[in-house]
């Protein structure tokens, strides 16, 4: 299942024209791949930390998801399952450079669409501090209080589907 959505950017009175493909990415693929190391470069090693084999072993069964430009990753997140009605959104992660032209919004979007297909009833998310904001104005609302997690503020978040 693949969605695409056309973006139109001015620049200097040219119109340039982009065709943006959500998809379900399958896990060991060249593009969970290129998924992986777009986290890593912008979760992981900010922070000093890196994956290991263990923890990528572990996202066999997620729901792993990307946005292309042709074949170039633009962002990228994944869902796990919490329970048979939550699920869970994971390593959302788009270039700061891509920041603001509405890549995470169509990824969020896309996911809550897949969950809603697949039954459940609520998504959920440890959302970093910084990221508060975005998710609110998806209609996500903090439900605990600030807690430590890969040595950064977060809160969980959730949202009823």
């Amino acid at each position: 299942m693949f969605f695409l959505f056309q973006f139109v950017f001015l620049k200097k009175l040219i119109i340039f024209q982009s065709v943006m493909a959500l998809k379900i990415i399958d896990y060991g693929t060249k593009e969970y791949q290129q998924m992986v190391q777009l986290r890593d470069s912008i979760l992981r090693k900010p922070l000093g930390l890196s994956f290991s084999p263990e923890e990528l072993e572990k996202e066999k069964n997620n729901i792993l998801i990307g946005a292309f430009e042709d074949e170039r990753l633009l962002g990228c997140c994944m869902l796990v399952e919490e329970g048979p009605d939550t699920i869970r959104l994971r390593q959302m992660a788009v270039p700061d450079d891509l920041q603001g032209k509405g890549i995470g919004r169509a990824l969020m979007n896309f996911a809550e669409n897949i969950a809603r297909d697949r039954g459940y009833k609520k998504m959920t998310m440890h959302a970093r501090k910084n990221a508060v904001g975005f998710y609110e104005k998806m209609g996500y609302k903090v439900t605990s209080d600030e807690f430590q997690e890969l040595t950064i503020p977060h809160y969980v978040m959730e949202k009823t589907l």
